[in-house]
């Protein structure tokens, strides 16, 4: 991929945002790209941090993995945006694993790279320390949903979350399951009863809420 189709990639990067057109240069003459297929791997938990990955196109899913291999999704990371930061900071092996959920063109910067960047252009790691912040309530977020609560009060509320009340799920069940911390079949098997009982209608991925305030009652359910 040629440097003028990467620089406008790089500029809807939020830890890149406001860099003059000088910074773009060098920044776009440091990075390599790579497209990974649905299901390819960028890195995975601990290995050695090698850099900076940026998703140009495409989802990446953050996840981790159990000693028994059960997944937990940590994140979805839609483009654009930035993955794995931290590591680049601290100087520890990657805390999760990372693998595109759909065919994604993805940038990399090398970490020597991007450390001389940051000694140039302090504003780069101050917008990462607000990613940073952005990914640690998000994990706050997750590990509410994973141990407060049925999986029926997480789905109802993981559906609230979405925009609006006609939407297409952005996972399958699977992954689904894996960010609300249960299998595949109990999350197909309560957005059945929600449908069933008048809450939601659901065709494949897309979802109609047609009670809203059912569902949230649902989220304040004591069992």
């Amino acid at each position: 991929m040629s440097i003028p189709s990467v620089k406008p990639l790089l500029a809807q990067i939020p830890i890149f945002a406001g860099l003059g057109e000088a910074e773009m240069e060098a920044l776009a003459s440091r990075v390599t790209s790579t497209e990974y297929e649905a299901g390819q791997h960028l890195f995975l938990e601990g290995e050695p941090c090698r850099g900076l990955y940026l998703v140009g196109r495409g989802t990446v899913k953050i996840f981790k993995t159990s000693p028994s291999g059960r997944e937990v999704m940590l994140a979805l990371i839609p483009a654009p945006s930035s993955v794995a930061e931290v590591p680049l900071f601290d100087g520890a092996p990657y805390p999760a694993s990372a693998v595109a959920t759909e065919k994604a063109l993805v940038l990399f910067l090398d970490s020597r790279d991007f450390q001389q960047l940051c000694r140039q252009f302090p504003a780069i790691p101050m917008q990462c320390l607000r990613a940073a912040g952005r990914r640690l309530r998000q994990l706050v977020g997750t590990i509410e949903r994973i141990s407060f609560g049925s999986i029926r009060q997480r789905l109802a509320a993981h559906l609230l979350e979405y925009a609006g009340d006609e939407f297409t799920l952005p996972v399958t069940h699977q992954e689904l399951a894996s960010r609300l911390g249960t299998v595949r079949e109990v999350v197909t098997r309560n957005l059945g009863r929600f449908q069933a009982e008048g809450l939601v209608e659901i065709a494949g991925r897309s979802v109609k809420i047609l009670d809203r305030d059912g569902l949230r009652r649902e989220t304040e359910t004591e069992l």
